[in-house]
C-alpha cells in the first residue's frame, strides 16, 4: 500500500474531509433539514488505499469508484483489515456489458445504471450470499447527447423492469447536470417525488444524488440525500 508521503499529507487530508463534513451540514442547516439526512460520498477515484483507510478510520463510510480494475484492488485490500472492512462502497463509472460480474461481486451500490440490460445482468450476476445490490437509475435530466443516462421518457419502463429483480434493490436517481443555466436539482426533486408516490411498491425508493463540490449546496437545497465529493477532499488528480 502507497504511504502517504508525510504527516502533513495526512493532515491535510483529515482537514479537507472535516471542511467538507461542515459544508454539508451547514447545507442542511440552511435548508432546515436534519444534518443525518445527506450522506456524504468520498470520490476516491485514482487515489490509494491508505488515503481511503485514513478517512475510514475518521468514521467516512462511503465511497464512489470510478475505475472497475483499480477499486477491485483497493477494495479487496482493505476488506482484509478490521477497521475498513465496513466501507460501503459506490461503483459511479459507465458500465460495459462485460464488467457486470465485477461489478455485482465488489460493489454495495451501483449509480450508473442507465439501460435494462446492464440492470438484468447484474441481478443474474449478483452472489446468492451478498445482500440485493442497491441501485440508482442514472437520470440524463438534461437530455444531453454528449451524457449518459436513461432520458425522462424511459424512465417509467426502466423502474418496471427493475423492479422485478430480485437481487436489485431499486433505491432512487442520480443526475449529473449541465453546467450552466439549468433547474435540473428542482426538475429532477419534482420527478422523483412523482415516482415515489406513483409507485408505492418500492419501499426503498429514499435516494436522490445529485450534487457535487461546486454545487452540492444548492443541490441539498432541493432536496439531494447523497452529495458526490473528490477534488475538495482528495486534492487534484495525481
Amino acid at each position: 500500500m502507497k504511504e502517504l508521503e508525510n504527516n502533513s499529507d495526512y493532515q491535510n487530508l483529515i482537514a479537507n474531509w472535516q471542511q467538507v463534513s461542515k459544508q454539508v451540514n451547514q447545507a442542511c442547516e440552511d435548508a432546515a433539514r436534519q444534518v443525518d439526512s445527506v450522506i456524504l460520498l468520498a470520490v476516491s477515484k485514482t487515489k490509494p488505499a491508505d488515503m481511503i483507510a485514513t478517512l475510514a478510520q475518521q468514521g467516512q463510510q462511503h465511497f464512489g469508484e470510478n475505475y472497475l480494475q483499480e477499486a477491485i484492488e483497493k477494495i479487496d485490500m482493505l476488506k482484509q483489515q478490521p477497521e475498513t472492512k465496513d466501507i460501503v462502497w459506490h461503483y459511479i463509472g459507465s458500465i460495459q456489458r462485460n464488467k457486470t460480474r465485477d461489478i455485482a461481486e465488489h460493489f454495495d451500490w451501483v449509480q450508473t445504471v442507465e439501460r435494462d440490460i446492464i440492470a438484468k445482468r447484474l441481478n443474474e450476476q449478483r452472489p446468492a450470499e451478498l445482500p440485493p445490490l442497491n441501485v440508482l437509475i442514472q437520470l440524463n435530466i438534461d437530455k444531453e447527447e454528449s451524457k449518459s443516462g436513461c432520458l425522462p421518457a424511459q424512465l417509467p419502463e426502466l423502474i418496471t423492469a427493475i423492479k422485478g429483480y430480485d437481487r436489485l434493490q431499486l433505491r432512487g436517481l442520480m443526475i449529473i447536470p449541465a453546467k450552466v443555466g439549468t433547474d435540473a436539482f428542482t426538475r429532477t426533486k419534482q420527478l422523483f417525488d412523482e415516482i415515489k408516490e406513483t409507485h408505492p411498491e418500492l419501499s426503498a425508493w429514499d435516494t436522490l444524488s445529485m450534487g457535487m463540490s461546486g454545487d452540492m449546496t444548492e443541490a441539498i437545497a432541493n432536496g439531494s440525500t447523497m452529495v458526490r465529493v473528490g477534488t475538495a477532499i482528495f486534492g487534484a488528480r495525481a
